[in-house]
């Protein structure tokens, strides 16, 4: 498969998913349109790749573990893309889309958040990514994204896509963002996040 394409020729993973990942993912879906009454649809999918690379920053372990690509709106995971462009399916459960006349999608809870699957800490970086970036604007949130001191800019850059980006040339691509990056230098922290991913890998092969 190309590692440069345009978002209509995009194929939507949708791959397996855990019980256990459906619901701290959807149940973090919830916590923040619960929170924030104007969570659009790439709103939402900045917040979520903020969280993940906090959470990283902060303790060396993600918040999802979620592939991240590089596409010109900036950090994007393609499954929840495809959730909220075509769906939702997996998080039928958890969300329903409104749509306004002008075609805009927001999301609105189905339920009520549930703290099962959330640590104290974790808890704390739902409430850090809302305090810090509820407020945004989604073109805000992009334009946060975009900054050159980003792994989404210094990808773009590095992999030749950058100006096809800013001329419109090109929506999307398959490199994808390693959150590890954060944090490269700091040897307990990478172990941190070596050992998590090791126990994830493991631990997938029995999922259900």
């Amino acid at each position: 498969m190309s590692t440069v394409k345009n978002m209509s020729n995009t194929v939507f993973s949708n791959k397996g998913y855990t019980k256990d990942e459906l619901e701290k993912i959807g149940n973090s879906i919830i916590y923040f349109a619960e929170k924030l009454p104007d969570l659009s649809k790439t709103k939402l999918i900045k917040l979520i790749y903020l969280l993940d690379e906090l959470s990283v920053k902060t303790y060396g372990i993600p918040f999802f573990d979620l592939e991240y690509k590089v596409w010109q709106a900036g950090p994007v995971n393609v499954d929840i893309y495809s959730e909220l462009s075509s769906g939702p399916n997996l998080f039928k459960d958890y969300i329903k889309l409104h749509f306004l006349e002008q075609g805009e999608c927001y999301i609105k809870p189905k339920k009520k958040f549930n703290d099962g699957e959330f640590s104290d800490n974790e808890i704390e970086l739902l409430d850090t990514v809302i305090k810090s970036y509820g407020n945004f604007s989604a073109k805000k949130l992009v334009e946060l994204c975009h900054r050159q001191n980003t792994l989404w800019y210094q990808i773009a850059k590095e992999k030749g896509v950058l100006e096809l980006f800013e001329n419109g040339r090109l929506n999307a691509t398959d490199f994808e963002i390693q959150l590890s990056e954060h944090i490269k230098d700091d040897k307990i922290k990478s172990s941190l996040y070596d050992d998590h991913k090791e126990f994830l890998n493991f631990s997938k092969r029995f999922k259900v």
